[in-house]
């Protein structure tokens, strides 16, 4: 591929303190962020030994596991963030979670979000990525599909062998298995790669056999 077309990167990062699946996406210098968990101040670091640009960051839902950081990146680096605007009012609820794993609280300064709803967006040059609307885990929630890349970011609407919480603000449980029945039916080729908003990657060859719920 030319210089004109880098190759773009994917890496699943556990930001201390590690709990939640974060992707990062790199091409010819330039990143986005999806799930930006942890301390804003350790993705600078990595952003800066690594010297890449962030452009954008891309969260599936509004919890405090998936967003801690970035509000404050956003501001840093005068970025865009992203995040369905149903799940809004879980920003500053999400306080509470941040707490107990001892990161600073989103204050009521932060950079507000971008509404991102299902569609098919370019997040980097040549790099695309169908948003796919995912309610019931949380109202607003989405999942990132690479079709050139073979990679599914579920979030928490499902794991390797089950499926996200709806007992919580926002959750439902008919909307979770619509949505989760919604990602059954579009087939994705079983080859393709799947990251889950916590613990083991997987693909949707081992979703169809391992988790009863992928149906």
């Amino acid at each position: 591929m030319s210089q004109n077309n880098p190759t773009p990167t994917f890496e699943v990062l556990h930001m201390p303190p590690e709990n939640t699946n974060s992707v990062l996406v790199a091409s010819g210098g330039d990143a986005v962020i999806f799930d930006a968990w942890g301390n804003a101040v350790d993705w600078e670091r990595l952003l800066e030994t690594r010297g890449l640009r962030l452009r954008a960051i891309y969260s599936t839902h509004g919890h405090g596991d998936h967003i801690s950081a970035a509000p404050a990146l956003a501001e840093k680096y005068d970025v865009p963030w992203y995040l369905n605007s149903d799940d809004n009012d879980l920003i500053s609820w999400s306080n509470k979670l941040l707490d107990y794993f001892g990161l600073p609280q989103i204050q009521d300064t932060y950079r507000r979000p971008t509404d991102i709803e299902s569609g098919t967006i370019e997040v980097l040059p040549n790099v695309i990525v169908d948003v796919i609307e995912s309610p019931g885990h949380t109202a607003g929630g989405v999942m990132y599909y690479f079709p050139d890349f073979g990679i599914l970011i579920t979030g928490d609407t499902l794991f390797r062998d089950g499926f996200g919480r709806y007992d919580m603000v926002g959750g439902d449980a008919n909307a979770l298995w619509q949505s989760i029945s919604k990602l059954y039916e579009m087939n994705l080729p079983d080859e393709t790669y799947v990251v889950h908003g916590h613990g083991v990657d997987s693909t949707i060859e081992i979703l169809k056999r391992e988790n009863p719920y992928f149906k």
